[in-house]
Parts: C-alpha cells; sequence; structure tokens
C-alpha cells in the first residue's frame, strides 16, 4: 500500500479548482467536531483499483480493508480497533447517518463497515441503527450520543455539491428552510440539539461520485464515474473540501475546460467563515493519500 502525506497549501489547492467557492476546516482528530482548532486537519483518501467492478459492483471486502486502513493512519495505530474504541465509548448509542437517495445512496457495504467498527467498540446492537430520512422517528437518533456520518459525493442543483456537511438536513422536519442562497448555511445543522458535539467520524464516500447534474433529482449514469476511493476524517469540512476539489478537476478534464458549479458550493467555505464548523487556512490540511493513486485528481 502507497501511503503520502501531502500538506496543502492555498495556492496548490486553488490551481485547477476554478472558480468555486471552498473552505477547510482544521481540527484535532479528536471524539467530536465543534470548533475551530489552529492544528492541521488530517483527511485520509484512500483508494483501492478493485474495489468497484466494471459492472458497478462493490467489494464489501476491499471496502472493509480501505476502512480499516484509514482508520488506523487517521488514528496513528496499527489496530482498527483500538482507533473505533478512541472515538466510541461501549455505553454509546449511535446513530450512523447514510443517505438514501436513490440514484446514488451510501453503498451497504460501506454501512456495514461502519457498524462493525461501532460494534467492535462494545456498543449493543440494539443502541445502533442506520438511518436517513427516518432519524427523527429513529429511537436511537433521537437519543445518540455519537453519530457516525457517511454519504456519497455528487453535484446538487441547490448546494452545489451533496456531501457531508449537508447530509444532516434531514435532522430538522422542513429541510427546505435551509436551501436559501444556495443552501448557505448548512453548517448551522451541526449545531441542533441533535448533533452538536455528537459527530465522531465522517466517511464521504467516493467509490462512485456524481460530477454533474441538470436541474434537481438529475441523474445521469455517464456523469458517474469508478473513482474506487473513501475520503475519511473528523472533520466534515476538511472532507468536503477534497471531495469538491476531485470533482472540480474532473468536470475540467471531462469538459475541457474550467466549468463552476452551478450553483457553487459556497455553503463549505461559509461552514468556516461565517459558522466556525472549521479552520479554512488550507496549509492546515494534512492529506494522507493511500493506495491506488492513478487519475486521483489531486
Amino acid at each position: 500500500m502507497t501511503k503520502e502525506r501531502t500538506a496543502i497549501t492555498r495556492r496548490t489547492f486553488m490551481k485547477g479548482v476554478g472558480s468555486a467557492a471552498l473552505g477547510v476546516a482544521g481540527l484535532p482528530a479528536t471524539t467530536a467536531v465543534t470548533t475551530v482548532q489552529d492544528k492541521a486537519s488530517r483527511v485520509v483518501l484512500i483508494r483501492d483499483e478493485g474495489v468497484v467492478s466494471d459492472n458497478g459492483n462493490i467489494n464489501g471486502r476491499l471496502v472493509q480493508q480501505m476502512l480499516d486502513n484509514a482508520m488506523t493512519s487517521l488514528f496513528d495505530s496499527s489496530d482498527p480497533m483500538s482507533c473505533w474504541s478512541q472515538i466510541i465509548q461501549p455505553s454509546d448509542i449511535v446513530g450512523i447517518k447514510s443517505n438514501s437517495w436513490r440514484f446514488l445512496p451510501t453503498p451497504p457495504e460501506v454501512e456495514q463497515a461502519i457498524e462493525r467498527g461501532v460494534r467492535q467498540a462494545g456498543v449493543r446492537q440494539d443502541n445502533i441503527d442506520i438511518g436517513d430520512q427516518r432519524v427523527l422517528r429513529s429511537d436511537v437518533f433521537l437519543n445518540a450520543t455519537a453519530l457516525v456520518n457517511t454519504r456519497p459525493m455528487r453535484t446538487h442543483a441547490w448546494s452545489g455539491v451533496g456531501s457531508l456537511i449537508k447530509n444532516y438536513i434531514m435532522f430538522v422536519p422542513h429541510p427546505p428552510d435551509y436551501h436559501p442562497d444556495a443552501c448557505a448555511d448548512l453548517a448551522k445543522l451541526w449545531n441542533l440539539p441533535l448533533t452538536k458535539g455528537k459527530t465522531r467520524l465522517n466517511v464521504l464516500v467516493m467509490l462512485t461520485p456524481q460530477f454533474h447534474n441538470i436541474g434537481p433529482h438529475h441523474f445521469d449514469r455517464s456523469y458517474v464515474w469508478n473513482y474506487n476511493g473513501l475520503i475519511v476524517s473528523t472533520d466534515p469540512v476538511a472532507a468536503d473540501t477534497i471531495g469538491l476539489h476531485i470533482i472540480q478537476r474532473k468536470r475540467q478534464l471531462a469538459f475541457g475546460e474550467d466549468r463552476p458549479l452551478q450553483p457553487t458550493a459556497h455553503h463549505i467555505a461559509l461552514a468556516d467563515t461565517q459558522h466556525h464548523l472549521g479552520n479554512a487556512d488550507m496549509s492546515n490540511i494534512e492529506l494522507v493519500r493511500l493506495g491506488w493513486d492513478t487519475d486521483s485528481l489531486i
């Protein structure tokens, strides 16, 4: 397995990103994401050439291996089980916030790998739930002491991209309240009573991301490609930013020009500058790249 650590400076990050509004958080690898910190934020990008087959089948064994390797790198440990024990306690009630969009849902192989890690930390099965649109009807999510956030990366007609920050929108009874100004205030979702200070890990699924769409709920398989990756971090803003960079680079290659997202995903930058969910100093991202590096776009 190849391993490369890169500190991303503002100059190297913006090169090739185009005119999208971007932001990066810099938070330590602790049990929750709540405040801006000066410490570099570690983000692990791991890829495996064989995890998604040509016909779209996902290899669950490789997904588990990828998550295990990402965890040991993120938390500087040789044992994935000990990594989960750093962020989850046996007494926790754990909601795994997934995404169920019918065209590109969180793969069950990713959900199962995360649930296995939570179980390894000693959490009882009846204190674990995986859900999306029904979180406000789930006793586990309503009483959760810990959350794990996971969803696929895709372009989005209202927010530029649908990614980790946006994934908590189902914790409010009326999501359109967060749609104004291209969903600029999505970071407020992380200060809700059901979410504040509870997020222990973020897994941005980059197995088959979508890099373009036309209008709400549009899906065209020609705009999806096998990137075969996961982005893992305790910091959702930094993880989203790395994912956004990859999406923008893919758009440049696919369209042969710098074509900014419409609308731009400026909610990621605003998560720092207005809502203080993360640190936007790009020199404070420590990107760890593991595994297959061909066409990584970053």
